[in-house]
């Protein structure tokens, strides 16, 4: 039986989360029809630009994601403490830049003036908009339906065009998170739909390695910022340039076309990470196989079960098995 959210999410244990939609009806109906030939590729540039977009208005970073032919993956952080940051006008700004809100919410904006009753009419709506600028149910949302209309308006059709529910999974350490995003932007080299990482259209990961050419790191995904220290910046542990090597070292293993071997650079992030390189590529290739609820070492898995009040640890033999060196 398929849990409620509210027993997935457990912000105390962790930001990170995976999250996996698939599409009905048809097997690509955001690739090529193989039943007709007809080409709807350019579907998933809508769903990618429409990742993008949301970024800028929820408090939730974007770590990685692939826009394939019958499904999306992506790896998001849910930052609190920025919404919690943000002023009620901060709040309703953003809520406005994809939502409608209500007319008091915008003359609140505006500075108009308000009585009693209409001043707590919008503090409620500040209280609920900042409670689901953090949740991911409603960025899933917020994903899916634009997209859904904008593909059922160009079918001449109704009905569903995403799964009724996305799959979700918390990322409870550094390895968890780290392996999720490889295996994400890899997705594209295991269907064989890209030969290597920079021509994988419709993924972090090639966003991340154009912007690296020039020095830079994407503004639209959560960078990377480095070894942890003091003052730490809000980011992703090691440097881009390290992580880029790494999907290139473990896509070009995975390719039975390619020979690829981990290197040196890469190494050292496995046995920081403390996974051994079969484990690796074990896990980069089978993860959504591998780990059905939420990932991690057994410390964190089990505080995360005791957090949510959960009797048992489903997936603690896998965790162990490919995560625990």
């Amino acid at each position: 039986m398929a849990r409620p959210r509210q027993t997935i999410v457990s912000l105390d244990d962790t930001p990170y989360y995976h999250c996996c939609s698939r599409v009905v009806r048809k097997a690509f109906l955001c690739g090529i029809d193989n039943s007709t030939g007809e080409n709807f590729e350019h579907r998933r540039e809508w769903v990618d630009s429409r990742i993008l977009e949301l970024a800028t208005i929820f408090a939730i970073d974007i770590c990685a994601y692939a826009v394939m032919s019958n499904h999306l993956h992506v790896v998001l952080k849910i930052d609190a403490d920025k919404v919690k940051g943000w002023s009620d006008k901060d709040i309703l700004i953003q809520w406005h830049k994809g939502f409608k809100g209500t007319l008091l919410t915008h003359k609140f904006v505006k500075g108009e003036d308000l009585n009693e009753f209409e001043h707590k009419t919008v503090n409620d709506c500040v209280t609920q908009y900042r409670q689901r600028l953090i949740d991911i149910s409603w960025f899933m949302r917020s994903l899916s339906e634009p997209i859904a209309r904008m593909a059922n308006k160009e079918d001449k059709c109704t009905g569903r065009f995403w799964e009724g529910r996305f799959k979700s999974q918390a990322l409870l350490d550094e390895a968890a998170v780290l392996a999720c995003m490889a295996y994400v932007d890899l997705n594209p080299i295991r269907a064989k739909m890209a030969a290597t990482p920079e021509t994988s259209d419709y993924t972090s990961i090639q966003r991340r390695i154009n912007s690296t050419i020039k020095g830079e790191q994407p503004t639209e995904l959560l960078p990377f910022v480095g070894n942890e220290r003091l003052d730490m910046p809000n980011g992703l542990m090691f440097s881009v340039k390290d992580y880029i090597v790494l999907v290139e070292d473990t896509g070009r293993i995975i390719r039975e076309d390619k020979c690829g071997a981990i290197s040196e650079s890469s190494q050292d992030i496995l046995n920081r990470l403390n996974i051994p390189e079969e484990n690796w590529l074990k896990i980069t290739t089978e993860f959504g196989a591998l780990f059905k609820g939420a990932v991690g070492a057994l410390p964190a898995l089990t505080e995360y079960c005791e957090h949510l009040e959960r009797k048992r640890r489903q997936g603690a033999s896998n965790c162990q098995r490919w995560l625990c060196a």
